[in-house]
């Protein structure tokens, strides 16, 4: 299986002012096309696993041939996590929220935005690089987490919400302030995408 950069859904510029479209350009295409062009690389050292789609590899790195496997991990992750965070994207003018995406989140958390708290502390105080979504666990729970470097929550659950805290998703506009890009991101959110994954993770 070749992977492919997907071209992103939306012009660079359409998540201004929240979101550069120079971050958004780099990001896509440099930074995601990394992850792409190296995953391919690296399976076309192993042709046995190169049928194999992205979750199935992800979520059997143990099975990978160890030459590979760091490669899988890193760049897999990374190509997966991006197509994910792409479609999450977009201006909602200050909606949050409904239907049974809200009420489940009032549910386990107490209220959206104690929810919006607890994700964004964990995107916030993540060391070093790496990622914070919402997943709905293998047991139908809505849950917080984050992860390091490329990893991807797939051994807990599905994602339904991802924010990426490496620098480069952030840092042209707001060099080190981490904390300002995570409640930014807020104003950037597609719930309604949110809330498609979440019916599909209940199923």
């Amino acid at each position: 299986m070749h992977f492919v950069l997907k071209p992103l859904p939306y012009a660079f510029d359409a998540l201004e002012p929240y979101i550069d479209a120079k971050t958004m350009e780099i990001h896509h295409g440099k930074h995601h096309a990394g992850y792409v062009n190296n995953l391919n690389a690296a399976l076309a050292k192993e042709p046995a696993y190169a049928s194999w789609n992205l979750e199935k590899l992800l979520t059997n790195l143990d099975k990978l041939p160890e030459s590979i496997r760091t490669a899988v991990r890193n760049n897999g992750g990374g190509h997966f996590n991006h197509e994910l965070f792409w479609t999450l994207l977009k201006v909602n003018k200050g909606k949050g929220p409904d239907g049974k995406l809200k009420a489940d989140l009032v549910a386990t958390f107490g209220s959206v935005e104690a929810f919006k708290d607890e994700f964004a502390t964990a995107a916030k105080t993540r060391f070093g690089s790496g990622w914070a979504f919402l997943i709905v666990t293998n047991d139908k729970k809505l849950k917080v987490l984050s992860t390091p470097n490329q990893d991807t929550p797939l051994h807990e659950g599905r994602p339904i919400l991802a924010l990426d805290v490496w620098e480069h998703a952030y840092y042209l506009k707001y060099q080190n302030r981490r904390p300002e890009y995570v409640d930014a991101f807020f104003n950037v959110v597609n719930w309604d995408e949110v809330a498609r994954l979440y019916e599909k993770a209940l199923k």
